[in-house]
């Protein structure tokens, strides 16, 4: 077995960076709703949480797009 090499391991901390940001978007996401509903926010809030994260994913999907063009490159 061979020691991965410098880009596996850049490729490897770019999704562990894009699993983090997925993970806590979810959870930033469902706990504004969350209290959004408890504290009643107007709904321009709830846009504004939902903008964000859509943002995020929309980051997210491009870094793994990237991520899986690098692969399928080696």
């Amino acid at each position: 077995m061979t020691a991965p090499s410098e880009q596996d391991k850049a490729l490897a901390r770019q999704a562990r960076t894009v699993a983090f940001v997925l993970a806590g978007t979810m959870i930033l996401w469902m706990g504004a709703s969350f209290l959004g509903g408890r504290l009643g926010w107007e709904t321009r809030f709830a846009f504004l949480f939902d903008l964000a994260a859509i943002a995020a994913f929309i980051w997210a999907l491009v870094v793994t797009f990237g991520i899986w063009r690098k692969r399928r490159g080696n």
